[in-house]
Formats: C-alpha cells, structure tokens, sequence
C-alpha cells in the first residue's frame, strides 16, 4: 500500500491507481491510522 500501484475504481466507476506514500509526514499518519484500525478490530473480536 505505502508503494502505490494498487488499481481500483473511483466513485464515477473510472479506473485509478494510488500514488506511493513519499514524506515522511505522510507515512507517519498512514501507520497511525492502521494501528488505530488493527486496534478496534481487536477490541471488536475479543
């Protein structure tokens, strides 16, 4: 995911690619909110 490439659908159905995470102030807040995520899953399942 931080590397970009993944290919998908934007909201109007036309094709899209992500672009790589290159800051380092965006890599910081992407690791956050997937430690937030794994986080309340985990509350949610146990």
């Amino acid at each position: 995911m931080i590397r970009g490439g993944l290919h998908g659908r934007n909201a109007n159905g036309r094709p899209t690619t992500t672009r790589a995470v290159t800051g380092i102030d965006q890599n910081v807040k992407l690791n956050r909110a997937l430690w937030v995520l794994a986080d309340e899953l985990r509350r949610m399942r146990g």
